[in-house]
């Protein structure tokens, strides 16, 4: 028996967990003096007022090797092997947590900890595919060689609507940040290898620069694995939403189209009004 763990990253709704029977492990979130745990205690939208308030970033860190042992050891001693994923370990020490933990629970001959080297549903897409793999009762070996054949597959993409929380985190000049704004540039973030780069940037509304960056991927999505995409937001509203999942339908390509809103630790660094499509390409 295999059960699969993910860090909070993920950003896989309630829904999902459930329906794929996936254990989370979340991230701390700290405001202030305050420290929360991403998607049990703080929400995305508290972040947000938070922030302006403060005109800063909430700080962001991996769990506690106590966290993360508290989540791995209920399902160790009902005698599961562990596959354990992780937002990308250039980003994060989570995946580093998650192996001491098993160390200190006398368990690493059971627990598979993987790099997802992506973010958000990047690795939430891999985390369900393990998870079918799990209830199909496939061995941890097997489910983390087929998992692995995937991560280059993977493609994650976000447009961003405002700079100015990039800015704030660290990861955007205050010169970029202000000139983005004048000029409504929204910069089109690719996750490659584990790591974020600018692919392009778009200029004006994003009720016009959102359709424009799907269309960009047209020729990609047509050629995606049909299971299923991602739109995956930090909070858009639903005309928004709406409005980029009919460009989706009418390619009549995918099997399932899934919305989900990332949670309080991708939200913090990316601020409201993101939106991607994500999905894993054919080989």
């Amino acid at each position: 028996m295999v059960k699969i763990i993910s860090d909070s990253t993920c950003d896989l709704s309630q829904e999902l967990l459930e329906r794929y029977d996936i254990a989370v492990l979340p991230l701390q979130v700290t405001l202030g003096d305050e420290s929360y745990e991403d998607g049990v205690n703080i929400t995305v939208d508290e972040i947000y007022q938070w922030a302006d308030e403060n005109k800063t970033t909430p700080k962001t860190a991996a769990p506690a090797i106590e966290t993360a042992a508290s989540v791995l050891a209920p399902w160790l001693e009902k005698g599961y092997d562990l596959i354990c994923f992780s937002v990308s370990e250039s980003m994060s020490t989570s995946a580093n947590v998650m192996r001491l933990a098993a160390k200190e629970l006398k368990a690493t001959d059971r627990v598979t900890v993987i790099d997802s080297k992506n973010l958000s549903t990047g690795g939430g897409l891999l985390v369900i595919e393990a998870a079918i793999l799990a209830k199909q009762g496939k061995s941890a070996e097997e489910i983390t060689a087929h998992v692995k054949s995937l991560r280059p597959l993977v493609r994650a993409s976000f447009v961003v609507d405002t700079l100015t929380y990039l800015h704030r985190g660290g990861r955007c000049s205050s010169v970029a940040a202000l000139a983005g704004g004048m000029l409504k540039l929204h910069p089109k973030i690719v996750v490659a290898d584990g790591k974020m780069g600018v692919s392009k940037k778009y200029r004006g509304k994003m009720t016009r620069v959102l359709p424009e960056y799907v269309e960009d991927m047209k020729e990609e999505l047509l050629n995606a694995r049909t299971d299923r995409v991602f739109i995956t937001h930090s909070g858009c509203g639903q005309e928004t939403l709406d409005q980029v999942k009919t460009i989706l339908e009418g390619l009549n390509h995918f099997d399932e189209i899934l919305t989900t809103r990332a949670g309080s630790v991708i939200s913090s660094h990316c601020g409201p009004g993101t939106l991607g499509v994500l999905f894993i390409a054919n080989e």
